[in-house]
């Protein structure tokens, strides 16, 4: 029997910068605030830092975060691409290097001024990588327009509605109605707004679209044995997978059997392979939403519920608190904010930890996903 992962290792502390379409402060500087609460949330020296993990669309890396946080020397850093499909892939990282005994004490993050900043798709005057040669000189310029050509062939196959699409921006910004630190806090969204909306790539209007965010997150992540003395309530990291299918194509899938059988499929068999645990046992989920059309493909590739079912499976408030399967209860990317899925990491902890705004009570067991579209990433966290 190989070795595991299996509750090797936990998160022991976390932190967040506020949340703006624009903040004042470089991302370097939010970097480093966020790193250091979640240090401080932990009990953790900076010194005793000796493992980094973070996006390779992070423009701090560890080098400039080490000296600038006070690191001691570091045994251990890796990046992980494809933007939100990197976000659960950096704690799997860490949790890999603590339980093989190449560091002790490690910092994952994303610090992102998207609100503020460009877009990475902006720049024209590079040549197009190999993917976009196919997509871009024909009007899919955007990761919209990528996304809403999927959530179209989902929609004809398999009978989903715009009342489908509103089913899942309703649960996040109803949770982010609970959330403070939120920027959709106190901003109710109806079906009439959502359904009169401006078109942004259709079949999506702009509240199937993620917010713009200027912000930042950290996770430290430590041994079970050592989080058992940090400040906060351990929480496990039972399993972690990545997932790259073959024959892959960033969003739009287009050589895959099946497009419609994105990297959530393959990320979930990996991920339920290493665990004691099953869909069934979930409590809460934190599922990447950059776009409301991801959650019904990523129930399916979890196996929450059967092929073309994702979006039936949203309906009767399914999503909500009380629901079969409470969904991004800090309100995800589609209202709390949108730096590249590490608030799904932090609000999971929450929930384990028994502190979100919107608790599920006795939530025990968490599943959190990266993006599905690209090579992706999940971790499936426990209390």
């Amino acid at each position: 029997m190989g070795a595991t992962l299996k509750d090797a290792t936990a998160i022991a502390g976390i932190g967040q910068t506020p949340f703006a379409k624009r903040l004042g402060a470089s991302e370097k500087t939010l970097a480093c605030r966020a790193i250091v609460a979640a240090l401080d949330d932990a009990g953790i020296a900076p010194s005793e830092v000796d493992a980094f993990a973070s996006y390779t669309m992070e423009e701090t890396d560890e080098v400039e975060i080490a000296k600038a946080i006070g690191a001691g020397d570091v045994t251990h850093f890796s990046k992980v691409g494809y933007g939100g499909g990197g976000s659960c892939a950096t704690v799997a990282h860490l949790a890999a290097a603590i339980a093989t005994g190449q560091a002790s004490v490690g910092i994952a993050w994303r610090s992102r001024k998207r609100g503020s900043g460009p877009r990475p798709w902006k720049n024209t005057q590079v040549q197009l990588p190999t993917p976009g040669q196919w997509t871009r000189p024909f009007g899919l310029l955007r990761p919209a327009d990528e996304i809403g050509m999927l959530a179209r062939r989902y929609m004809h196959e398999y009978g989903a509605t715009r009342d489908h699409l509103f089913n899942v921006a309703l649960a996040c910004r109803n949770r982010a109605n609970q959330n403070p630190a939120a920027m959709m806090y106190e901003r109710p969204l109806t079906r009439e707004m959502y359904m009169t909306a401006r078109w942004i790539s259709e079949p999506l209007c702009l509240f199937d679209n993620c917010l713009e965010t200027d912000g930042a997150l950290a996770c430290v992540v430590v041994s079970a044995e050592r989080a058992r003395d940090c400040r906060q309530r351990p929480v496990y990291v039972h399993s972690a997978a990545q997932g790259l299918p073959a024959q892959h194509h960033g969003m739009v899938n287009y050589w895959n059997d099946d497009p419609l059988t994105g990297p959530a499929w393959t990320a979930a068999r990996q991920l339920w392979k290493g665990a004691d645990l099953g869909p069934q046992d979930v409590d809460v989920a934190q599922i990447y939403d950059a776009f409301t059309p991801l959650i019904p493909l990523s129930l399916e590739g979890y196996g929450f519920c059967g092929r073309g079912e994702g979006a039936a499976f949203t309906e009767g408030g399914a999503l909500e608190i009380g629901g079969r399967l409470p969904l991004n209860t800090g309100g995800g990317g589609l209202s709390e904010a949108y730096v590249h899925g590490f608030n799904l990491v932090t609000e999971g902890v929450k929930q384990l930890r028994g502190t979100s705004t919107a608790q599920v009570p006795g939530a025990a067991t968490c599943l959190v996903t990266a993006g599905e579209g690209v090579p992706t990433s999940a971790l499936l966290l426990r209390s």
